[in-house]
């Protein structure tokens, strides 16, 4: 088995962004399965162009995208990407679209198909705050989730894939104020959790709807 997992580049003034630090830090297998680690740009259109690259060279069974969400308490497990770019910020290359729909001709809204509450289950059973969100806001990260799922939808049939948000490093908070952060270690840790759960569910042949609860 093998599975991509993808973080992005720094954006909005940051530095360092924890999704790659935390990606690019994890061990090449867990549970038997191949980890293979990518960055991809926080730029709308190019991203998704990326991931599809990468899916076509790889051919990964699983895909998992990660995104830094400043202000969050935990890790994030996201249900559902909506077909909408609105950005209150600019993407690394200047793009900054107002209400315009990511494909014209996908739904209005994709499911991931991992087993997100098994995730968040074994995550949170490993010491580490986690829970299921209901908006991967409409930013690159929702842009990038959408993509990926109309890409199964339309292309890979046979890939499962979702996305997992992840707190700013308590060095991104120095000065924010009342701002929640955590470390790389947990954030690491919790991303070979969500694997493990992964891998299992798969192996069980279960996989698949949970993330539609």
């Amino acid at each position: 088995m093998k599975i991509l997992i993808t973080g992005f580049e720094p954006f909005g003034g940051e530095i360092i962004n924890p999704s790659y630090e935390a990606v690019k830090s994890l061990p090449g297998e867990v549970n038997g399965a191949a980890i293979i680690k990518r960055q991809v740009p926080t730029v709308f259109r190019k991203s998704i162009m990326e991931l599809e690259k990468l899916v076509d060279e790889i051919r990964p069974d699983i895909v998992i995208a990660v995104g830094q969400a400043g202000g969050r308490v935990d890790i994030s497990v996201e249900r559902v990407a909506i077909n909408i770019d609105d950005a209150a910020i600019k993407d690394n290359e200047g793009n900054q679209p107002v209400d315009e729909a990511i494909f014209e001709d996908g739904e209005n809204a994709y499911f991931s198909n991992l087993p997100i509450k098994a995730i968040v289950k074994r995550i949170k059973e490993g010491g580490i705050p986690a829970s299921i969100s209901n908006s991967a806001g409409t930013f690159v990260c929702n842009h990038i989730m959408y993509g990926l799922l109309y890409l199964i939808d339309k292309k890979y049939p046979g890939i499962k894939g979702g996305f997992i948000h992840v707190p700013y490093l308590p060095e991104q908070v120095v000065n924010k104020r009342n701002t929640p952060s955590m470390n790389i270690n947990d954030i690491r840790k919790a991303l070979i959790l969500a694997v493990e759960a992964i891998v299992e569910h798969s192996a069980g042949g279960i996989a698949g709807d949970e993330g539609k609860v």
